[in-house]
Order: structure tokens, then sequence, then C-alpha cells
């Protein structure tokens, strides 16, 4: 077991299955630390097989399951949020993200746990305005589109009061992570997946921070090891303008840029209506929510240089990252039969993965995983 024999002590996961929870494990696997695993009830972990790992099952609204998952160990990393821009019932955004932090931090406290590692999202900061935001930057709230920020901004409040208290909390603020094992896809990594998919014919002119997701798992290690208590740190990597990863992306597919440019204020009203008609008509999850048109709007740089002197931070190329998140969905079945034809003779995706005639099939891929990525293609 990964962390046997060493001297760290054991460390608890909130959302050990989702996409930066399970890089997070393996990080922490790596640099020894015994991990226990808080998976919710029902949701694949195909991220975690092979994994050497205690695991638990429980909901994260339940206090007394908190109580059992922090008995004993020595840091908890909470990740578990709902972190998606539409749900039936919005009602869970509150319940999960600020009812479930609040389980988190009362349990961590009553076990007098040696420090508390919460994942909050740049989302809760300000914005790029006459340069890179930074931890310094005051949100503006008309900037909190949606319930997911919102909830997460409430809920880092709740950190932060407790942290006053003291309770020992680091906060970390990931970017734009993107790479392998992104199975439900999150929207972050939905943006890829409509690309490689043909679904986004224009872009607008917004900007974001692109990092791999095993360095933001890097990153929270590092939070808990050498973070100031209350302290923020952002987990970024590049800055890149949204036509600069369209075309990024294009160029490692060997397919067509989009050229189309539209203003995310021109399309918002059409986003709208349809999204009321998906919703409240077809009573299903719209197609464009429009909280990430919403979120176009701003310009969403970050300065992650506190992490890097502080935390000894660092990032790979956004390229490489936008790389193997592109090979990853379509070895995994995520995208469109016909695309990854286009891409195949393209010779797009190559050497690093082979889709020539004759080639090697990619390997096997858990059924759990074929199951997300169907949906997704929905």
């Amino acid at each position: 077991m990964a962390g046997r024999g060493s001297q760290h002590d054991p460390v608890l996961v909130t959302g050990a299955g989702g996409f930066i929870g399970s890089a997070v494990i393996r990080a922490l696997l790596a640099s020894g630390y015994p991990v226990r695993a808080l998976l919710e009830p029902g949701r694949p972990v195909a991220n975690l097989d092979g994994l050497d790992i205690e695991r638990h099952v429980g909901d994260i609204r339940d206090p007394d399951v908190l109580d059992e998952a922090v008995d004993g160990v020595d840091m908890v990393f909470h990740l578990a949020a709902i972190y998606r821009f539409w749900a039936a019932d919005p009602s869970i955004f509150r319940d999960v993200n600020i009812g479930g932090t609040l389980n988190v931090l009362r349990a961590a406290q009553r076990a007098q746990c040696r420090r508390v590692i919460y994942t909050s999202t740049v989302a809760t900061l300000g914005v790029a305005h006459d340069g890179p935001a930074s931890e310094r930057s005051l949100v503006h709230f008309e900037h909190l589109f949606g319930h997911y920020k919102q909830t997460k901004y409430m809920a880092e409040h709740e950190v932060l009061r407790s942290g006053a208290a003291g309770l020992p909390v680091v906060l970390v603020h990931p970017t734009f992570p993107v790479g392998e094992g992104d199975t439900a896809p999150t929207p972050t990594g939905r943006t890829i997946l409509e690309f490689l998919d043909g679904r986004i014919p224009g872009y607008v002119d917004t900007a974001l921070n692109v990092a791999h997701v095993d360095d933001v798992a890097r990153g929270h290690v590092l939070a808990a090891e050498r973070g100031a208590p209350g302290r923020s740190y952002i987990l970024g990597g590049e800055n890149m303008s949204l036509q600069s990863m369209l075309a990024t992306l294009a160029d490692l597919c060997h397919l067509p840029a989009p050229k189309l440019h539209v203003t995310a204020r021109s399309v918002l009203p059409f986003v709208r209506g349809a999204e009321w008609f998906e919703s409240r008509v077809l009573r299903r999850e719209p197609t464009l929510p429009s909280e990430p048109v919403r979120m176009a709007t701003t310009r969403m740089e970050y300065d992650d240089s506190r992490a890097r002197d502080e935390l000894g931070y660092t990032s790979g190329p956004a390229r490489d990252a936008l790389r193997r998140a592109a090979i990853w969905f379509v070895e995994n079945g995520f995208v469109k039969p016909a695309r990854v034809e286009k891409i195949r003779l393209a010779g797009g995706l190559e050497p690093e993965i082979d889709l020539r005639d004759g080639a090697a099939p990619p390997a096997p891929v858990d059924a759990r995983v074929r199951e997300r990525a169907t949906e997704a293609r929905q």
C-alpha cells in the first residue's frame, strides 16, 4: 500500500471519486500518505481502480457519516461539491456545497484534525480588469452567476469563519483544470468535448486559465504541507483566450478552428430562451445553460504567483494539458465516432495515440466510463 511504512498519518479526501478528487488521491499516495476516500453513494469510481486506499461510502449531507469518516485522520481534503451549471432541483447546490461543508468543518473541529484543505474555486474571486486577478481581487457580487458560484462563495465564507475561530484551514482555488479521468464530464471538460464533437461553431471574447489536473492535485498536497493557516492559493496554469484554446485544440486534432466571432451579450437572450424552454417545458437539462455564457462576459485570467512563491507550485504547458485531455476523451469513447474518424484521417493527436487503420485498439475501458461517455454524447 502506498503510504505503508511512511511517517504520514491517514488523511481523508471527500469527493474522492471526482475528477480533481481522484487526482488528489493519486498525488497523496505518491507522496506517501495513507488515504481514506469518502465516496458518494452510487457514483462511478473507475478513477480509483487499482489504488490501495481505504474506502468509505456516505453522503456529506449526513453529519454522522462525517463523524465516522474523520475518526483517526490527521488532515481532511474537502473536495466534494456540486460542480455543474444546472440541476432539476437547485436546492442540491445549497445542501451539498454549503451544508456538506458545514458538516465537514464541524466533524474536523470535533476530531481536532491538524489541518483542513478546502477546495474552493477562482469563481469566488474577482475577475481580471487591468491584469490577471489574484487572491487579493475583490469579487463583484453581480459576477457570482448561478447556484454553483453563489453557494461556493457562501461555503468559503463558512470555511474562513471556522479558520478565524481556530480551525487550521487552508484554501485552494483551482482555475480551469483539464486532463484524464473527467468522467462526468465537468463543465470544464465539456468545453473540450464540445469542440471534439464539432459543436462549437464560434467563440466569444473571453479568456481563461488552463492547468492540468495533476498539477492542481499536487498543489493540494503542497498547500497541506506548506500553506499558511487561513491563506488562499490559486492553483492555475496558463492564461489564454478562448479563441487561442480552441485554435490549440484544432491544431492538435488537425481540424479547422472556429472562425465565427460573436459577443456573449448578443447571444445571451437566445440562450436564456432556449434554457427556459428545455428546462421548464421539456423538463431536461439545457443543451447550453446561460451561466457559462454569462461567465464569458468576463475575462477569467489569474495570477498564481502566490502558490508558486510560497508553496513551490509548478504547472506544465496548457497545450500539453489540452492534448492529454483530448486523447483521453477520444480513447474512452466520449467523442462521436464520425469525429474520431475525422481526427484519424487528418492524422491528429499523433503520435501520442495511434488511430490509423490496423493500429492496436486502446486499452479496455471500465464499463461505467463507457456509460458516462454515452450519456455525454446524448
